[in-house]
């Protein structure tokens, strides 16, 4: 049953502060006139004034015994007369009073009753119809209701009254998309589906629609390739489902995946029907991503092999290339020897060479086709196993070109059309011989001049290699794929691009002319440069050896003398408890369990939910696996975890819980002396895996097969949103992500990052966003500083500059890039799935150049304040250390199975990424509620407590929590309420 708790429908708080009793309660002197106006008596007064301010803050009427005293004696002390008694106020409950007060307060308030009439039925069933096809969980519907309710100026209904409209709207909604679905099945497809429900021994088709790749061996890609034909033909036989809100076709499609084929055939047939399609539908576009990842996977072996080879080439063959050179220096000494104006004969040239001549040329010939680092020509014996199944890929997904530049396409047509020939040369010299995308390297390889032919095998893995580059820049797309997609068609229109352009501008502070913006841009970046060059002399900490810049380290801020003391007093006074104790008393104070509600959407049947979710949540959050956890937890199965995991639990889920835990923690003084909130850090750490899945690569800084948990964590220490990527990705690509998705209470605008957070693209589109990128500087040498104007010359920074910002490239397509930007706060697009376009060189993409001549600018005022500002450095140090240490923390709490992610289906492994931050999260809550207890009752005993040492304290702590023993999940028990007023220090907080 879905409670008022859950959703906006207002309600007066438990604890209401002074501050908010004045802020909202306190009558205006138009409120007051108006109650005299209407009313003699002073009591009537009173009691209309009270309906009118608790309607103003509620939107609905309340009845006398759900008043607050307090809110009663704050109103009549405004008013000058002594608090009315609940007796008299109760006689405006009923008949002719209450009504009459009523139509006062809705007059004086200009809001509409709501009646039990044909209007108010229709309005309330047209706001839950409109909000059902953009929501699916009933409170959402809700929410929506209300908001519309408010704007057209309707008093609220009861909230029984939204929840039985929302339920039977969703209900309507759902129903008329299931029927819409079904009529667009012929009897031919429904058998068909009504077929793969049914077992042929253990397994159904339906278990095989699921199927997910393993470790991407040549049996399994030929076997996964079969699969993906199978599915390809299938889903051009099922109705396009375009008509479908996407929201709608998330959630169907979580169900579906949720359903064994016994729960399906359970279903209604117009159901049933709608989940197999968006499912079938769902998992072509994931194999269609997973077949270009084996293939982008394959060809990017196939030239770090190629480049291992070349070295190992080199090394072996020093002895022969000292040779040819010792060679070369006889013939030239035979040519010294003779007599000036003397050439020397064949055979004196003959004489000094140690071998035949054509040995020494075909030696020296081979060496010059592997000069220059040239690695290509070790490719081909390594492409020869592997060229059947990377043309196999490509002959699976339907490419097409997001630019007016097709001609790769052209030359994959080629190759595939000349696929089994056995000629080692082809035509087709000119058609391709001029192409861009054909690098010097490529071309002595391919192209033969004087019989204009092209060479086929060297063609072919020129060619395959641009594609793998081309679908990494989104220069090329994959039809019905997810990651692959034509990024285009996720932009907003132009019209709607107009229409937001203003309202994004002004609030981010920036100019929506084009030319205002790059002159605005230019000149912070001219003025700050002249700034730090004015300063640099004085700067104690910077200096230039050989025209190389150098920053000394700073010196870190020295531990107060108090901390050791205050640590240890708080280690002796913090309560041992378990892993589960703590858990069960966190999620007591928040009721986090209520968000975890069917998949289906139906009403939870469950008995003791507190229990069932604490379990799941042990069991993913710190790996025991449900088998073990059933063994601890005796009084639950290994079914019973895994079930609630599998029907209750998704990421969106566990990320409204972290949210709920996030907020709850940001109400405690204690971490406002740790962070502001402000910013953010964001990192990666290697979590381990089992190596037959397809995230699963080998990480060569940290050794080991695996993936990577991408934290984003608040300068407060809380973690904020996480994400579970390949080893092989670039981390920076997500950077932006946990901001931009990040609902909570602490919403940082700075985000700090490691070395890979550097890409010019990311500052850019970071800027647009209005987020101020602030990474770990590592080899500053290495990173080009750009000037606003290349005229201009600096007495001593001048050294620093090595290039020069071309403006006139960012005005020409600002707009382009404030789309991508106002995409992104629309929902559209995700920054990750534009900066893994624009992560990689390409010619074409406009967007590219344009985002990192912006970046550029961006990220050259950044290091300008970095070198010249030795706290922003201290700043950046501290956050991004606390990323490592939440790293270390979540870890530790993640000792079960040896720390290894058991699960291979991927969307499994990105919720016990999230299962185990929310674990983290929970921890760091109950620590800090603790610490709080302990530092108020050390401060009553007289202890010094400053904000200096405060600031040096972290909720990391371990030593008294007990994670392993026996287990035992004690709800009865009676704990104590978070208490967020506990004063620790008699100064005022940090704000």
């Amino acid at each position: 049953m879905t409670t008022i708790n859950e959703t906006a429908y207002p309600r007066i708080k438990p604890n209401m502060s002074q501050s908010e009793l004045q802020s909202v309660y306190t009558p205006t002197p138009e409120d007051i006139a108006y109650v005299r106006q209407q009313r003699r008596r002073k009591l009537d007064q009173l009691a209309l004034l009270v309906h009118i301010k608790l309607t103003q803050r509620l939107g609905y009427f309340l009845k006398s015994p759900d008043i607050p005293n307090k809110i009663i004696s704050h109103i009549s002390e405004q008013m000058k007369m002594r608090s009315a008694p609940r007796k008299y106020l109760s006689r405006f409950d009923r008949g002719g009073s209450r009504t009459r007060l009523k139509a006062l307060v809705r007059r004086y308030l200009d809001i509409k009753l709501i009646e039990s009439n044909d209007k108010t039925t229709l309005l309330l069933h047209k706001l839950s119809s409109e909000a059902s096809e953009k929501k699916h969980e009933i409170a959402d519907i809700i929410n929506i209701v209300i908001e519309g309710l408010v704007k057209q100026r309707y008093e609220l209904p009861g909230f029984s009254t939204l929840v039985k409209y929302a339920k039977s709207a969703k209900k309507q909604v759902n129903d008329a998309y299931f029927k819409q679905t079904h009529r667009k099945l012929n009897h031919e497809l429904t058998a068909e589906l009504d077929r793969m429900l049914n077992s042929s021994g253990s397994k159904t088709r339906w278990d095989s629609i699921k199927r997910e790749v393993k470790k991407p061996t040549n049996k399994e890609v030929k076997s996964y390739l079969q699969h993906l034909q199978w599915l390809q033909g299938l889903v051009e036989r099922l109705p396009n489902m375009e008509f479908l809100p996407l929201t709608k076709k998330h959630h169907f499609t979580l169900e579906a995946r949720s359903l064994d084929a016994f729960h399906l055939k359970e279903m209604k047939q117009a159901k049933r029907y709608t989940l197999m399609v968006l499912m079938i539908q769902s998992k072509l576009s994931q194999s269609l991503d997973d077949v270009a990842g084996i293939f982008k996977r394959k060809l990017n072996k196939l030239h770090q092999s190629a480049e291992t080879r070349l070295m190992e080439y080199h090394q072996e063959h020093t002895q022969r290339t000292e040779k040819l050179i010792s060679q070369f220096r006889n013939v030239l000494k035979t040519y010294g020897d003779n007599e000036a104006g003397v050439p020397p004969s064949l055979s004196d040239i003959r004489n000094a060479m140690s071998e035949e001549p054509a040995i020494l040329l075909a030696e020296c010939e081979e060496h010059l086709a592997y000069a220059g680092n040239n690695y290509y020509p070790f490719m081909l014996k390594l492409y020869k196993p592997q060229r059947a199944q990377l043309l196999n890929c490509l002959e699976l997904l339907e490419l097409g070109s997001s630019s007016e530049d097709s001609s790769i396409l052209l030359a994959l047509e080629t190759i595939l059309e000349y696929r089994n020939t056995h000629k080692q040369e082809l035509g087709h010299y000119e058609e391709f011989v001029a192409q861009p995308w054909v690098n010097d390297k490529w071309k002595k390889l391919i192209f033969n001049a004087d019989t204009k032919t092209v060479n086929r095998k060297y063609f072919e893995l020129c060619v395959l290699s641009r594609i793998k580059n081309e679908l990494s820049s989104g220069d090329l797309f994959i039809r019905y794929s997810l990651e692959h997609s034509d990024y285009r068609k996720e932009l907003i229109s132009w019209d709607e691009y107009e229409q937001g352009l203003s309202e994004y501008t002004d609030m981010l502070g920036f100019s929506k002319d084009s030319k205002t913006f790059a002159t605005e841009l230019k000149k912070t970046l001219s003025e700050l440069s002249t700034q730090v060059d004015e300063q640099f002399q004085s700067n104690e900490f910077l200096d230039f050896n050989n025209d190389q810049l150098v920053i000394r380290r700073h010196q870190n801020i020295p531990e107060p003398q108090q901390l050791k003391k205050l640590d240890e007093a708080l280690r002796d006074s913090l309560e041992e408890k378990s892993i589960v104790d703590i858990l069960v008393e966190s999620e007591q104070w928040l009721d986090a369990h209520k968000l975890f509600k069917p998949v289906s959407g139906f009403e939870s049947k469950l008995d003791n939910p507190r229990k069932r979710f604490i379990s799941t949540l042990f069991c993913y959050g710190c790996n025991l696996g449900p088998t073990q956890t059933a063994r601890s937890i005796k009084t639950l199965s290994r079914k019973q975890v895994a079930w609630l995991n599998l029907k209750y639990v998704t990421e969106e889920k566990l990320e409204k819980a972290i949210v709920k835990t996030v907020n709850a923690y940001n109400k405690f003084e204690l971490p406002s002396f740790w962070g502001s909130g402000k910013s953010a850090s964001a990192d990666g750490t290697k979590w381990n895996v089992y190596e037959q899945n397809l995230l699963s690569e080998y990480h060569i800084r940290y050794g080991g097969y695996g993936g990577i948990g991408y934290y984003h964590v608040s300068d407060t220490y809380i973690a904020l949103f996480s994400h579970f990527i390949p080893c092989g990705v670039y981390e920076a690509i997500y950077i932006l992500d946990g901001l931009i998705k990040n609902e909570s209470d602490i919403q940082p605008d700075v985000i700090h990052g490691d070395t890979q957070a550097q890409s010019t693209t990311v500052f850019g589109l970071a800027h647009l966003l209005g987020i101020d990128l602030m990474p770990r500087i590592r080899n500053i040498k290495k990173l080009v500083f750009y000037k606003a104007d290349g005229r201009t010359k600096y007495k001593h920074i001048n050294r620093l500059f090595r290039g020069n910002i071309n403006w006139s490239l960012i005005e020409r397509h600002l707009p382009d890039m404030l789309r991508v930007a106002l995409s992104i706060q629309a929902g559209k697009i995700s920054p990750s799935t534009i900066l893994k376009r624009l992560g990689t060189y390409s010619r074409k993409n406009r967007l590219y150049f344009a985002f990192r001549e912006l970046g550029r600018a961006i990220r050259t005022i950044f290091l300008l304040k970095y070198i010249s500002d030795v706290e922003l450095r201290r700043t950046i140090h501290s956050a991004t250390n606390k990323s490592e240490e939440f790293n270390n923390f979540t870890k530790w709490l993640f000792f079960g199975g040896d720390g290894i992610i058991a699960e291979n289906v991927r969307h499994e492994q990105r919720k016990v990424i999230k299962y185990n931050q929310l674990v983290a999260n929970l921890v760091i809550l109950h620590n800090v509620q603790s610490m709080t207890e302990v530092l108020s009752q050390l401060k009553q005993r007289q202890m010094p407590i400053s904000e200096e040492v405060l600031k040096f304290l972290s909720p990391y702590r371990t030593e008294h929590i007990n994670r392993f023993g026996d287990y035992h999940l004690d709800l009865s028990k009676k704990r104590k309420p978070l208490n967020y007023k506990l004063d620790i220090i008699k100064s005022q907080s940090p704000q």
